[in-house]
């Protein structure tokens, strides 16, 4: 059925707990996982909020933290895949948008599906916060699977 999926993270634990779904599901199906985090450009922090000016932070120091908080990341996810017995390769991707980030390396890696964990945020606080997964949904040009996750107290 599904061969390859794609299962991003950002590394916070409810994204850990989608993860370690997604593994132990490509496990069952005899899958393999392309494990993904999408860092957002230094302009897009410039723009946005003035991170970077209240911070002094320069575009090469913000590349380097994103990259290493993407190797950090990712190497839960396939240490997770490495344990479990399923085959996996990270990848960490740059784009002003995580959704659309998602939604390319999805197709660039020729995955079949999409696992991806979603809040079930609902009324002001989807509103205000947006929702990436809702995003996915309606981008992808493949099949998602969205696992809600649990609050963890």
């Amino acid at each position: 059925m599904f061969k390859r999926i794609l299962i991003p993270t950002d590394g916070s634990a409810l994204s850990a707990q989608a993860a370690n779904k997604g593994v132990c599901f490509a496990r069952e199906i005899g899958a393999e996982i392309v494990a993904l985090y999408v860092t957002q450009p230094f302009a897009a922090t410039v723009g946005f909020d003035g991170m970077a000016a209240a911070y002094a932070i320069t575009d090469e120091d913000y590349d380097k933290t994103a990259q290493e908080q993407a190797q950090k990341y990712l190497k839960a996810v396939l240490d997770r895949a490495d344990t479990a017995g399923v085959k996996a390769r990270g990848k960490a991707v740059s784009n002003f948008n995580v959704a659309d980030g998602i939604v390319q390396a999805a197709e660039e890696e020729g995955c079949d599906l999409i696992f991806i964990g979603s809040h079930g945020r609902s009324g002001l606080s989807r509103l205000l916060l947006g929702s990436v997964t809702n995003k996915v949904l309606s981008l992808a040009k493949t099949a998602v699977l969205v696992y809600r996750v649990k609050e963890v107290e």
